[in-house]
């Protein structure tokens, strides 16, 4: 039987490259974002590519109506969730905490904390249900460590983190699996998003090293979930090998 995943924030980045490295494996996805044109143009190119079916699901995670419309109004068909990947995740500005602007707080905790949340919520109990599935929440480095003008993102990654082992241990017992995967330094918009459209300022991010890529991290969501039904993979840090921790790189 064909396996499903639901991956939010599809359209860019992770996300993305998931997206595809299930796809090719001959997964069926529901994908997910904000951007409609975006989401639309790659779920055609996914079926004509991979010859599966995917169902493109245009909402916001951060609205609790929206998230608890999308997923309660799902076909029946596509009930049956294999794996849920909560990709959806930004950090907005580099600031001090007396000088942040309070917009970035917001954005940042409603879709990195509160979006997971919802999606966790609504997704989980047809996974009870069926007794089976699998969760994997994209983490950070910044959920393992802090680092200067990192206050607000840092603190959603922390919580990512602990909310990961928290549902580890409410879902433990009706066989679901639930993994963090925890990336450091990563060349997709996330600078680019985190310095509001300054490309040289976000490629600068990257200059001198080789950072990791968006497949590295699909690679590595796939292969959590190609173990065998008594192993988990509870968390798993990926880091450049350039990279010894949040703010220590070796530069050429």
């Amino acid at each position: 039987m064909t396996k499903t995943i639901f991956i939010t924030g599809a359209t860019a980045g992770f996300g993305k490259a998931i997206a595809k490295k299930f796809a090719e494996n001959g997964y069926n996805l529901i994908i997910t974002g904000r951007r409609k044109v975006l989401l639309d143009e790659f779920a055609k190119e996914l079926i004509i590519t991979y010859n599966i079916e995917v169902l493109p699901l245009c909402f916001d995670v951060r609205i609790l109506k929206q998230v608890e419309e999308a997923i309660t109004s799902l076909p029946e068909k596509w009930k049956s969730i294999d794996v849920l990947v909560n990709n959806a995740g930004l950090a907005a500005g580099l600031n001090t905490i007396h000088e942040a602007v309070l917009d970035d707080w917001d954005r940042m905790i409603d879709t990195n904390v509160k979006g997971l949340l919802y999606m966790t919520r609504f997704v989980s109990p047809l996974m009870v249900e069926r007794k089976q599935g699998h969760i994997i929440n994209i983490g950070s480095i910044a959920g393992k460590e802090v680092y200067p003008m990192g206050n607000v993102y840092c603190g959603t990654k922390f919580a990512v983190d602990a909310i990961t082992k928290g549902t580890r241990i409410d879902l433990v017992t009706h066989n679901i699996k639930v993994t963090q995967i925890s990336p450091g330094a990563a060349n997709t918009e996330f600078s680019l998003v985190r310095f509001k459209g300054d490309k040289v300022r976000a490629d600068n991010v990257y200059n001198g090293f080789q950072p990791l890529s968006a497949e590295d991290i699909a690679d590595a969501a796939f292969y959590v979930t190609t173990l065998p039904a008594h192993v988990n993979i509870n968390d798993l840090v990926l880091m450049p090998t350039a990279q010894a921790s949040a703010v220590n790189f070796y530069k050429k």
